[in-house]
């Protein structure tokens, strides 16, 4: 019996009418485990596992990359119903490349722990981390470890050369800096005068700029809508305004993610010999 939600998507039908289930999933998206908790019913199973399926398959078209990227190399973990933070939707850790979605309360996150993973996958990648690891004492080098691309691109560390990690670069400089790249960006100046507010340092820290910025892109890009995979971004009031990008500014970036991902997808079809 194929089970079915209430979350509004407006995406093709990868699965032409078949119910998933959490095996196809870490085959189609190429991720290295998955596991599910044990209070989970097998029917909260069946609707969770279709929405995740959709919610992979859409994100993989939007990027326009293989669905198999998805997994970054099958570094990613994913955990349904346990491995997460209470009172949390979802949570990504670093530590143990497992992202957790919450049992009935994790709809919406999913492109903001895609993109928490994916900065975290694509240090070693991006930057020259061994010559950065010979100017850090000790503790610092073992902090390095769990960084993320967006710190580490904000502390200026050496950047390897290659057009990809100029794009990314460039994608990081459109969200976080001013035009002219010598102050931050009013995107910027806004969610630090919220954690000023609010007398805590959260929401401009880089990682959450980026995880908002590439999920408030997603949503309102208009390429395709699927509640699971982001909601939230686009309401209509002082708060959200404060804390995502404008949607201008959200154009931009979406442009900048498209160019990105083109540019990966392919150099993962080549060396894939897809």
């Amino acid at each position: 019996m194929l089970k079915h939600s209430n979350y509004y998507r407006n995406g093709a039908d990868y699965r032409q009418g078949q119910q998933a289930n959490f095996i196809d999933i870490k085959h189609t998206f190429g991720l290295r485990h998955i596991s599910v908790g044990k209070w989970v019913t097998r029917e909260e199973s069946d609707i969770a596992a279709n929405l995740v399926f959709d919610s992979l398959a859409d994100l993989s078209q939007i990027l326009q990359v293989p669905t198999e990227l998805i997994g970054l190399r099958k570094t990613l973990n994913l955990l349904f119903g346990r491995g997460g933070q209470k009172g949390v939707q979802a949570h990504y850790s670093p530590t143990t490349r497992e992202l957790a979605l919450a049992k009935n309360a994790g709809a919406g996150a999913l492109a903001h722990e895609f993109w928490h993973a994916f900065d975290h996958y694509i240090v070693d990648k991006a930057f020259d981390i061994s010559s950065q690891r010979t100017r850090d004492n000790q503790a610092s080098a073992f902090n390095l470890k769990y960084s993320c691309a967006s710190d580490l691109w904000l502390k200026d560390v050496l950047l390897k050369p290659h057009a990809l990690n100029d794009k990314l670069s460039a994608l990081f400089k459109l969200v976080l800096l001013s035009g002219d790249g010598e102050r931050p960006s009013q995107y910027v100046t806004n969610a630090i005068s919220v954690d000023k507010q609010q007398g805590s340092y959260y929401f401009s820290k880089p990682t959450e700029l980026m995880a908002r910025a590439f999920e408030a892109a997603i949503e309102s890009d208009g390429y395709l809508q699927n509640q699971y995979l982001v909601s939230g971004t686009m309401n209509r009031d002082t708060a959200s305004e404060m804390i995502y990008p404008t949607l201008e500014h959200r154009k931009l970036i979406m442009a900048s993610i498209a160019d990105y991902f083109a540019l990966l997808g392919e150099a993962f079809k080549q060396q894939k010999g897809v």
